[in-house]
């Protein structure tokens, strides 16, 4: 088992005294791709005994049990199987094999609005929806007023739904979803709805229910909620259970994953005599390097296996021309998930078709709009750099640590310089990287200034 995996283990909350609410039992879901139409059709006329699709497993035999009193957050890949497996849980698939016990009153906000009429005012959907999760009418009345509140969309209330704005709409569905008052509470993305305000009254009311001792389930991109709400991670990938333990355990082997660079022996019980040769911190993370290095090495793709913008922007003279970027971690994992306050690298490689005598190598951090938050370049930076020949080819390496408020950010490169006493743009590549700010604690604006907070309580004169 890797060190990762027995980190994780080891780091599980004691909940072995609790009961078991959401009980998953070699749960499998098959669905059945077919290249026609007529083929589906000819198979439920029983016109064909030729085996007419393939199949596709969204699951395949995951077993995990979540605790009463637990947070326990899903992650993975798109396509991994997390969404699916909480629609069977909710009753809202069923499953091709397997089983799932659970013993509580269950609210999923997984598709919010599912099951509002459109032609009802917000009011009506209100009692309809209500009513649809076994409440009587006096006991929606009795918690109408904290559903209001935490709406928020004053007399509109009293419109038809289909008079709202796509922000109002879920304003009102997280609402209802949210004050039912459920023993299990699961959550598909939802939190990431509305406006910042309506976010943070979210996240704030999901805080009560952790304190108030609720179940959650959890399935996000956003892992540095899952690191910071999380008891447990489960790690799904390719519709199979990878592995489950301690939240940043399996974030950092979720990381890993995005880019292959995890080998799946590594989460296989590894034979007594060798678990007892525990590397140390050095030697592991030699590993790590020397695994990348193999890895890079192996993928000369433009991005060294990580996604890449389709929308990037090329252009320049090609004196000189960008061949690789990316991104690692503090670990040296290749990766677009970086953690907060931790050591990151960016590099580049470039290969020069002329002769440059001041080549400047560059990156820029931007928003999703498009804002400059930072960057720097080898001229800032003051560093000397030799002329470059035709086919030479150069690694620059920019180690910083991540100070970016947790959220979604595009990386630009750029390689330039002078010729004859001209400045010449060489090669540049607009927004060619995304990467993910994974962070526990944010801040106003762009950065954090990791401010040191004292309170001194003065005595009165």
């Amino acid at each position: 088992m890797s060190e990762e995996l027995k980190n994780g283990v080891d780091e599980r909350p004691d909940v072995s005294g609790n009961e078991a609410v959401i009980s998953i039992e070699h749960l499998t879901k098959i669905y059945k791709l077919y290249d026609k139409p007529t083929d589906r059709l000819k198979e439920s006329l029983g016109l064909s005994r030729k085996k007419r699709y393939t199949e596709h497993y969204a699951l395949n035999d995951v077993s995990f049990d979540i605790k009463k009193g637990e947070t326990v957050g899903i992650i993975g890949t798109n396509g991994s199987g997390k969404s699916t497996i909480l629609k069977i849980i909710t009753g809202v698939l069923g499953a091709t094999s397997g089983e799932v016990k659970v013993n509580g009153r269950i609210s999923a906000l997984l598709e919010l609005g599912a099951g509002f009429n459109m032609e009802y005012t917000g009011l009506e959907n209100v009692y309809l929806n209500g009513t649809m999760n076994g409440f009587s009418k006096e006991e929606i009345d009795a918690r109408l007023d904290d559903i209001l509140a935490f709406a928020d969309i004053g007399d509109f209330i009293h419109q038809p739904c289909k008079t709202y704005s796509s922000g109002m709409f879920v304003r009102l569905a997280f609402a209802v979803a949210i004050n039912i008052d459920p023993e299990i509470l699961i959550v598909d993305e939802a939190l990431s709805v509305g406006d910042v305000f309506f976010q943070a009254k979210c996240y704030h009311k999901f805080e009560e229910f952790k304190k108030m001792g609720k179940t959650i389930l959890f399935v996000s991109h956003d892992l540095g909620s899952i690191s910071k709400y999380c008891d447990r991670v489960v790690l799904l990938n390719k519709g199979v259970k990878r592995a489950e333990g301690a939240p940043q355990a399996m974030v950092d082997l979720f990381k890993k994953l995005l880019v292959n660079l995890d080998d799946e022996e590594e989460t296989e019980e590894a034979p007594a005599e060798e678990a007892e040769k525990k590397p140390t911190d050095a030697e592991a993370a030699e590993s790590i390097r020397q695994k990348t290095e193999e890895k890079i090495k192996a993928d000369d793709s433009l991005t060294g296996g990580l996604p890449m913008n389709p929308n990037t922007v090329s252009y320049g003279e090609k004196q000189a021309e960008i061949i690789q970027v990316l991104t690692m971690d503090a670990n040296g994992n290749v990766t677009g998930s970086l953690e907060k306050n931790k050591p990151f690298t960016i590099k580049m490689k470039v290969r020069f078709n002329s002769d440059v005598n001041e080549p400047i190598f560059a990156y820029t951090i931007k928003t999703l709009k498009g804002t400059d938050v930072t960057g720097t370049n080898t001229m800032y930076e003051d560093t000397p750099l030799k002329p470059m020949k035709a086919g030479d080819v150069v690694e620059i390496t920019f180690d910083q640590d991540m100070n970016l408020q947790g959220g979604e950010y595009l990386v630009s490169f750029g390689c330039t310089g002078y010729m004859e006493g001209d400045f010449r743009v060489f090669h540049r590549l607009y927004d060619i990287l995304n990467i993910t700010v994974i962070s526990t604690k944010n801040t106003v604006g762009f950065y954090d200034m990791n401010s040191k907070v004292t309170a001194a309580v003065k005595e009165k004169d």
